[in-house]
């Protein structure tokens, strides 16, 4: 067994070890931080698509049938629920015209969408000079009269408050109320806000002072996105480069490096 052999600069070794041990100990805590923060980025995908929600979104749509009845309109309705049909989220859906109602409860896939794109879509047309005809829908006879979003608008928050944590209003509307509705519709957006219930418009050709009332209404939180016109595709669900991810990777290996090359092992014991 070899003895120990006393060092009479100790006590100055180990003050200065110090410092160096600090700095160790504050690299390895910031490698350790990034590989957390990586591994929450890496279980946190997000997609592209027409509303700027994530992968496996929970969200409660908000379906304004009371728009004038065109081609136009249709076709972004269509564009609208095919882009989210293909999205892995799952939705509850509120249809609403001078009244609402609960249309798909909560937790309904996705894929459940794809049979109402039908109603919004042009068959094949036979004859060039013929008008426009949408197939009948559910709602056009007796459903479609008048404009109240607060009546879906209130539907949707009654359902996003039930559910924990708190799932994305999406309203796709020309955003055309009746004034009347107004003062209503203003009360439920600040209950939204007051909620923290998040709220994102695709808006069906709007018009500015509409789009202008909601942004007001809604402060900070408002994100408007445009439906596509007639003659656009709707945007496909893609998943972006995980430049974060990446960037919190190499972050992590040069915090190990740094610490790795200013970690000299000092070891001495006292006589």
């Amino acid at each position: 067994m070899s003895a120990g052999i006393p060092l009479a600069d100790a006590v100055e070794l180990r003050r200065r070890a110090r410092p160096a041990r600090l700095l160790t100990v504050l690299l390895a805590a910031a490698a350790i931080g990034c590989a957390v923060a990586a591994l929450l980025v890496a279980r946190s995908p997000r997609t592209r698509t027409l509303v700027p929600l994530g992968r496996n979104a929970n969200a409660v749509l908000v379906l304004d049938l009371s728009a004038s009845i065109s081609a136009d309109t249709f076709s972004r309705i269509s564009a609208t629920l095919r882009a989210l049909a293909e999205s892995s989220g799952h939705f509850a859906l509120v249809v609403f015209s001078d009244i609402a109602y609960e249309a798909l409860p909560p937790g309904t896939p996705a894929v459940d969408l794809t049979p109402l794109i039908r109603f919004f879509t042009l068959p094949p047309q036979r004859d060039s000079q013929a008008g426009l005809n949408f197939p009948a829908n559910p709602w056009a006879d007796t459903f479609t009269g008048g404009t109240s979003i607060s009546s879906g608008m209130q539907i949707a928050l009654q359902i996003a408050l039930a559910q924990q944590p708190r799932p994305t209003v999406v309203l796709v509307s020309d955003l055309d109320d009746d004034p009347g509705d107004l003062p209503a519709l203003a009360g439920v957006l600040a209950e939204d806000r007051s909620d923290n219930v998040p709220v994102r418009l695709v808006g069906l050709s709007p018009a500015p002072e509409d789009v202008a009332f909601f942004t007001a209404a809604l402060g900070a939180d408002a994100r408007v996105t445009y439906a596509p016109t007639l003659d656009q595709a709707a945007p496909r669900q893609t998943t972006p480069f995980p430049w974060a991810l990446v960037a919190l990777t190499l972050l992590a290996a040069v915090t190990l490096g740094l610490r790795e090359g200013w970690a000299p092992k000092l070891d001495w014991r006292r006589s």
